[in-house]
């Protein structure tokens, strides 16, 4: 191989690949994090991967599942690193997978939704959210998409971290099964249709 093919080569080979994705649901590892309402965003990786018959790996920094269709990779991460800790395993997994920060879409809690209320985002700030800050702060820019999973504002004199730390109600428990569905319909449309679509699609 010539030189220059040898210099083209590896600048092609750097280049983010338009046909990846980086799908990134927040939440925090451990047992007793299982089934909150901060762990939403590593709930709806679960459905999917049930979905779509897809197994979670760990690796570097994150738990991983790879789902591709027609075409295009979708790469499910569940970050290991803990919620305030999240944007050091999106930064490394988007380098890693050379993937654009349009092709990010990070899926999370919101406490400003009503519950079951779904909204995407293709940027933004973090609306107070300790994970999306971090992953503000890391990638540089709020140029990146967001799913926010409304979880219901917490009563007047309840505790925010209580709240959002606490189990599902038995009432929204009813709901989780077709909202997870509905979220991972989202999903897919964020990558195979553009973040615009989705948006007029869905919110």
């Amino acid at each position: 191989m010539s030189f220059i093919n040898r210099i083209f080569n590896f600048k092609t080979n750097s280049l983010p690949n338009a046909k990846k994705f980086l799908i990134v649901g927040l939440g925090n590892i451990g047992s007793n994090y299982q089934m909150t309402r901060h762990n939403v965003g590593f709930e709806i990786l679960n459905y999917l991967s049930n979905k779509e018959n897809l197994s979670f790996e760990t690796f570097k920094l994150a738990d991983k599942a790879i789902f591709k269709n027609k075409g295009k990779q979708l790469i499910l991460i569940k970050p290991n690193t803990y919620m305030n800790l999240s944007g050091k395993c999106v930064k490394y997994w988007m380098t890693k997978e050379k993937i654009f920060v349009e092709n990010i879409l990070v899926i999370t809690d919101e406490l400003n939704l009503p519950f079951g209320k779904l909204r995407i985002r293709a940027n933004g700030s973090s609306g107070g959210h300790n994970g999306l800050k971090d992953v503000e702060d890391k990638l540089g820019t709020q140029n990146y998409s967001r799913l926010r999973f409304g979880i219901g504002k917490e009563k007047t004199n309840s505790n925010k971290v209580d709240f959002v730390l606490n189990k599902w109600t038995n009432f929204e428990k009813k709901s989780l099964d077709k909202l997870f569905n509905k979220s991972c319909e989202i999903i897919l449309s964020f990558a195979f249709e553009g973040s615009q679509n989705a948006m007029n699609k869905f919110n």
